[in-house]
């Protein structure tokens, strides 16, 4: 089965690098792993988090691992979270591209 996740990548402070926080968060690779769209959020005192959309192959991929990879980049990122989890899509490459690129309301 797949997952559909929205995570949120927290940087810490507003002089963080955003878009090199975003380039080492999609640089972690594995199979059963797609990225999708992002967008930034405001947080609150000019810092403003990373809301990336994946999809992952429930079976291959573990959230708390991925999660751990993502803390490793210790320079940008302070914390992340899933904002969101939809699950029970029947796994093909069709769908993970389709769904990693929608937009989920939160």
């Amino acid at each position: 089965m797949q997952s559909v996740v929205t995570l949120e990548v927290k940087p810490w402070d507003d002089e963080t690098d955003l878009e090199a926080l975003e380039r080492s968060v999609r640089s972690v690779q594995q199979e059963g792993l797609v990225w999708g769209n992002s967008k930034l959020v405001a947080v609150g005192y000019g810092i403003k988090k990373l809301q990336i959309t994946l999809v992952i192959e429930d079976e291959l991929v573990s959230l708390d691992e991925l999660q751990e990879k993502i803390a490793e980049f210790e320079d940008y990122v302070q914390s992340s979270d899933v904002a969101a989890m939809q699950s029970e899509f029947p796994p093909s490459k069709h769908n993970s591209r389709r769904y990693a690129n929608a937009t989920f309301p939160h």
